[in-house]
């Protein structure tokens, strides 16, 4: 199994943006020392129920700062940018990492920052379909041109080009990368572009995700029973599309689950500090989301919410916590795991959270 921290920069009641942001990052670069697999980066806009605006810029900055871990986007949402210019930046992170940078997209919801970029309601409600293709099509070619409905121009050269075999130099100071073998460049991943997952929170999606042979990110709020139907459903929808049982399986294995860990001593404790923190971070910020066309919306009872999240997802002892990714893993055929860390909203919890994640967990998961 993969395990990677998920990270949302969330600024609790009574923080500053800088403060969430600086445990974010701290604890990014405190993943790595753990030993976990990866890092995902959420982003929001306008509101504090996460302070990163900009998934792919705060990848960038930890692309930097880190040697080893994958850095992605969990996910970067789609409907509010250009796909060749977010596609143009995944690239650049592709090229320049080595290979490191993952890139996560999604819908995201009907809110006010599709009038705010101008991009329209319109570009959730039905125009997710032909955005993500543009953005696959320039990630995996060498020219593109469009003519559909929300995007139409000429054919252009794609530069940087994703294609392209990323390279390594020497770090600085004569250090070296985890997989470089000496003596100039040195290959750390595959030709291809950057690997690309997509949100499902819906069979629409779901099938959208299996027609374009990408794979899934299942959201934290599903549980293993809704899980393994979309990935059901998947299955089903990748073979209506061609594809062979071997390719299915490399798909399905890059499948991933957004999830919650804290671990403590006892699971009453465990419990205790996310009751205490997360249901004021949710109402403070959730209710901060504004629709774009003043349409209803409900929000989930954060008390509720969070005892749901205790009940479904690694929150407790050590043991307990390495026993509920492993069922989830068992049930639904979903191996990687991104694991919100920062459910404390305290700087110092969420690194010691980070450490013993990697320290007392990842052991006990096979």
């Amino acid at each position: 199994m993969r395990t990677g921290a998920f990270l949302i920069a969330a600024q609790f009641p009574g923080q500053g943006h800088a403060e969430a942001l600086d445990r974010a990052v701290s604890a990014a670069v405190a993943a790595e020392q753990a030993g976990l697999d990866s890092v995902w980066l959420a982003e929001h806009h306008f509101v504090p129920y996460g302070v990163c605006p900009s998934a792919a810029t705060l990848a960038a900055l930890l692309l930097g700062r880190t040697r080893r871990i994958r850095i992605g986007t969990a996910v970067s949402v789609l409907p509010t940018q250009h796909p060749v210019a977010l596609g143009e930046q995944a690239a650049l992170l592709h090229l320049t990492s080595g290979g490191r940078f993952t890139l996560g997209v999604g819908r995201g919801g009907p809110w006010v920052d599709l009038d705010v970029f101008g991009t329209g309601v319109d570009a959730f409600e039905s125009g997710f379909p032909e955005s993500l293709d543009l953005l696959l099509r320039w990630l995996r070619s060498s020219r593109v041109g469009a003519s559909g409905p929300r995007y139409s121009f000429p054919e252009v050269a794609v530069v940087p080009r994703a294609t392209e075999q990323p390279l390594l130099h020497p770090f600085p100071g004569g250090s070296k990368g985890p997989e470089y073998a000496g003596g100039g460049l040195a290959p750390r991943a595959a030709a291809g572009g950057p690997p690309v997952m997509v949100a499902c929170t819906s069979m629409g999606t779901v099938r959208l995700a299996a027609e374009k042979g990408v794979p899934m990110l299942l959201g934290m709020h599903s549980n293993d029973e809704d899980k393994a139907a979309m990935v059901a459903a998947y299955r089903v929808a990748a073979r209506e599309a061609g594809r062979t049982p071997d390719q299915i399986a490399r798909i399905e294995a890059e499948h991933m689950t957004a999830g919650v860990v804290q671990i403590e001593d006892s699971g009453a404790e465990a419990r205790r500090v996310l009751l205490k923190s997360m249901p004021g971070w949710l109402s403070y910020g959730l209710s901060a989301h504004r629709t774009v066309d003043g349409r209803e919306r409900r929000m989930r009872d954060p008390q509720e919410y969070t005892e749901l999240l205790c009940d479904l997802h690694a929150v407790g002892t050590p043991q307990l916590c390495a026993d509920r990714i492993s069922a989830t893993a068992e049930r639904t055929g979903v191996r990687r795991f991104a694991l919100l860390v920062e459910g404390s909203g305290d700087r110092e919890l969420t690194l010691r959270n980070v450490e013993r994640l990697g320290a007392e967990v990842l052991p006990l998961l096979v």
